[in-house]
């Protein structure tokens, strides 16, 4: 059975894990600590916990279909002032047991999650981002969304240092595959690379890596084409990837509209004949309440990650 360890942080991350978990492998997913915005960020202010709502996404992700739905459906539901019911769950946990990571353990079980979710590290860290014309921007919030959105973001670092989980490096070596969602580049994927000692378990891997490219561009990132993301991935995880998984799919007109209002474009792929590359038509739009949005297929992004 493989070993498949995922690293990310966000919605890239949920449909990854939703699609991998019903094959025949051992999941762990690896999750970004960094959040300081919303329910997570005023819980984590509220009480020192580390933030929740990554990895309560990932719990759900994996959590049963069947058997765990009023559970999933609970540690989903927002209340009017913001707060997550799954988030204020998983703080009362850590509450009993006086850990947080003691507490994502403890909200797996209860969701009887098909794998594992784990911190990328333990510590009560602010990430910070240092602009391309040398403004320090604070919090995980500010490096994602910058108010100038023409800034670019020349480099991230934590205050204080952060240290790599022991569960999470020791999953890392113990991998047959390490999977590199997509995600918000600066504020949500390679804060998991900073964290040290994380460079040490990748390169000391024997698992072939791989990353699956973002769709769109944000914030921070806006001309990137796909080969800037493989270079920034590259460069902060200290590592040459194996596979680099890209969609081809487009999305409609009025999608690229709706995304283009947001300072967002779709990611061009300039990876021309590299045979690293996996194409296929890995993505579909979804229709939600403020656009539609162009997502990976779980089915079909988890199938690709099997056979690479």
């Amino acid at each position: 059975m493989q070993k498949i360890v995922t690293i990310g942080g966000g919605t890239g991350h949920f449909q990854i894990l939703r699609g991998l978990k019903n094959y025949e492998c051992e999941v762990t997913a690896i999750v970004n600590m960094a959040d300081d915005g919303g329910s997570s960020g005023a819980l984590r202010d509220e009480y020192g916990i580390l933030p929740p709502g990554d990895a309560r996404q990932c719990m759900v992700a994996l959590a049963d279909e069947d058997g765990s739905r009023l559970l999933r459906d609970m540690f989903s539901f927002r209340f009017k002032d913001g707060h997550n019911l799954g988030n204020l769950m998983i703080t009362a946990l850590a509450g009993i047991s006086g850990s947080s990571a003691q507490a994502i353990k403890d909200a797996s079980k209860l969701l009887k999650i098909k794998g594992n979710v784990l911190p990328v590290t333990t510590d009560d860290i602010t990430l910070h981002g240092e602009s391309g014309d040398g403004k320090i921007l604070r919090g995980q919030t500010e490096v994602s969304y910058p108010k100038d959105k023409s800034t670019t973001i020349k480099r991230i670092f934590n205050v204080p240092e952060a240290f790599l989980y022991k569960d999470a490096g020791e999953a890392i070596r113990n991998a047959d595959k390490i999977v590199i969602c997509p995600g918000e580049l600066y504020g949500s994927i390679l804060p998991n690379f900073i964290v040290e000692g994380m460079r040490k378990a990748l390169q000391e891997s024997k698992a072939k890596k791989i990353y699956i490219c973002n769709l769109f561009t944000k914030e921070g990132n806006y001309n990137f084409k796909a080969s800037n993301f493989v270079q920034e991935i590259e460069k902060y995880a200290g590592i040459k990837l194996d596979k680099i998984i890209i969609g081809v799919s487009r999305p409609s007109v009025d999608a690229l509209r709706k995304y283009l209002g947001e300072n967002s474009r779709f990611v061009e792929d300039d990876l021309g004949a590299d045979e690293r590359i996996i194409r296929g038509d890995y993505a579909a739009e979804y229709p939600s309440a403020e656009k539609t949005i162009l997502r990976h297929v779980p089915e079909k992004i988890a199938r690709a990650i099997m056979s690479a």
